[in-house]
């Protein structure tokens, strides 16, 4: 391109860019006196602002103006008081420092009440109230104890005799019934094993992201040790979508590693054991509830850094095997783990390439704080490598040209607000990142990644905190309602189930939105 070219190049830019803004000029305090034309050019920028924002471009459907009310109420009512008390603004505050307090909000019983869709990011070993693995399952009979002294606990079911698992304690295995029937301990062994199934709250526990993710694993495999009982595994994937559907959640894609189950007979239950043990469950929660439209798995090992290549390519193996025996119920590959320690998706690709093009990926990317280093940099690999959504993406405002691919390609981003919170990624939710992608209507959806780990079950903590804590004061029900499409749209569901499955999230929007309208000029009770 010659000079002359160029100079016209930059000349038309410049004659597109003046057209594009308004003839009349937008006014500063040095602009003239006229300050009716200031304000009104303010208000047109905040009103631009709300139109490219999540929810901006839908329009108030019947009744929902009267809905928005009743909840823009009771959320302007928790913000302003946050306001003039920082101290008392809950998404300012540790989720496990707070958690009882939320239950409390006015604006979060609304949210309970609102249909919310799909969960898109969850993890199967973590998707089941504490309440319930604690409560129920390690009442059971047969369950034996290991109580090492790094502060975790593992859990066999047996009938008795010894055990082919090492238990790294002085006391060996202990059958939980018998430390329960001594009454000097009982109270202690209980608050000790609910303790290990929750992570310390990391204002007085630990303060940085290492410390927490290890935290996080010594719960993992706390509850993963129960959760490899077949019995016990049926009950727990029931009791997890009876708790999605209480939540007003109808649809569920879980991230799933296999780990062999076993019974009580000696019995040895692999992969597509597994996944049989799934579709059959959810097949009978369906039957029991007719709205409730489904679940999907996501095969999700873990990206740890001692993994070998030879475990890798294991891994795609057992992934070919079970898409092809469950071609409809397992929808794709993820590799998931702490990203700052283990590898990244670059390590990976010689393994990729001879995974079947057909293949859906998930791929967590950029949950991480850092900037210009390898895990950050999963999110670019995550795009190239045509990856359907991403995972947390926390990062993700740090690469432009990456947010640019995923608005082309609509690639959604799978929020975790609370997980992120948790693992001491972000203390205070008004400085979430994805604040700016809610602020200019990127796709994303929120999910709760492991809520049973921080004590939560379904989807409406994270709704919360992300609805008071990141979004605008101003954000209102249209991005409540724009969240639930979006995890319809984003799902893995073919496009026949994703139409049945918006036309029973309707049905129950409308409801929702009368029931909530008929409360329009009620005053709102809040929490103290």
């Amino acid at each position: 391109m010659t000079i002359m070219c160029r100079l016209r190049f930059v000349c038309l830019l410049l004659f597109i860019f003046r057209s594009l803004v308004s003839s009349e000029e937008l006014p500063t305090l040095q602009s003239g006196p006229d300050a009716d034309l200031y304000w009104s050019h303010r208000d047109q920028i905040l009103v631009e602002e709300s139109r490219i924002s999540l929810g901006g471009q839908l329009n108030f459907e019947y009744g929902e103006r009267e809905a928005n009310d009743v909840l823009m109420a009771a959320k302007w009512a928790e913000i302003d008081r946050g306001f003039r008390d920082p101290s008392s603004f809950l998404p300012a505050r540790n989720f496990l420092s707070v958690a009882d307090e939320i239950r409390r909000s006015p604006t979060f019983r609304i949210i309970q009440a609102m249909p919310k869709g799909a969960a898109l990011h969850v993890h199967s070993k973590a998707f089941v109230s504490t309440d319930f693995v604690f409560g129920n399952i390690t009442f059971r009979d047969n369950l034996y104890i290991c109580q090492p002294p790094d502060g975790s606990f593992q859990f066999e079911f047996r009938r008795s005799g010894g055990s082919e698992v090492t238990c790294a304690s002085s006391n060996g295995w202990e059958l939980l019934a018998e430390l329960r029937a001594n009454a000097s301990i009982v109270k202690d062994v209980n608050t000790r094993i609910r303790d290990a199934m929750i992570v310390p709250d990391p204002a007085t526990a630990y303060c940085n992201i290492n410390v927490s993710w290890t935290a996080f694993r010594n719960v993992s495999k706390t509850i993963r040790s129960l959760l490899v009982y077949k019995p016990v595994l049926e009950d727990y994937v029931y009791q997890g979508l009876t708790e999605l559907y209480r939540d007003n959640v109808f649809y569920i894609e879980l991230r799933i590693t296999f780990q062999n189950l076993y019974d009580l007979d000696g019995n040895v239950y692999g992969p597509l054991d597994i996944v049989r043990l799934y579709k059959n469950t959810t097949d009978r929660f369906i039957r029991d509830h007719p709205d409730f439209v489904g679940a999907r798995l996501i095969f999700a090992p873990r990206r740890s850094d001692s993994e070998a290549r030879e475990q890798i390519k294991q891994y795609f193996v057992t992934f070919a095997a079970v898409q092809k025996e469950f071609p409809d119920f397992v929808v794709g590959f993820d590799i998931v783990g702490q990203e700052d320690t283990g590898h990244p998706l670059t390590w990976l690709l010689k393994e990729l390439r001879t995974i079947a093009p057909s293949t859906r990926f998930f791929f967590h990317a950029g949950e991480t704080n850092w900037n210009g280093l390898s895990t950050d940099g999963n999110l670019i690999d995550a795009v190239l490598l045509n990856t359907t959504r991403i995972g947390h993406g926390f990062a993700v405002s740090k690469h432009p040209r990456v947010l640019e691919l995923v608005v082309e390609r609509e690639v959604a981003i799978e929020l975790n607000p609370i997980s992120n919170q948790v693992l001491c990624f972000c203390g205070d939710m008004r400085n979430h990142p994805a604040s700016f992608l809610f602020a200019r209507n990127y796709p994303v959806v929120v999910s709760s990644d492991d809520p049973a780990i921080w004590g939560a079950s379904g989807l409406s903590y994270d709704f919360y905190e992300a609805f008071v804590g990141i979004m605008s004061r101003s954000a209102d029900i249209r991005a409540l309602k724009q969240l639930a499409i979006n995890s319809i749209k984003y799902s893995a569901m073919p496009n026949e189930e994703k139409n049945r499955a918006y036309a029973i999230w309707q049905d129950k929007w409308a409801k929702f939105i009368t029931d909530l309208g008929q409360r329009s000029g009620a005053p709102i009770i809040t929490h103290t």
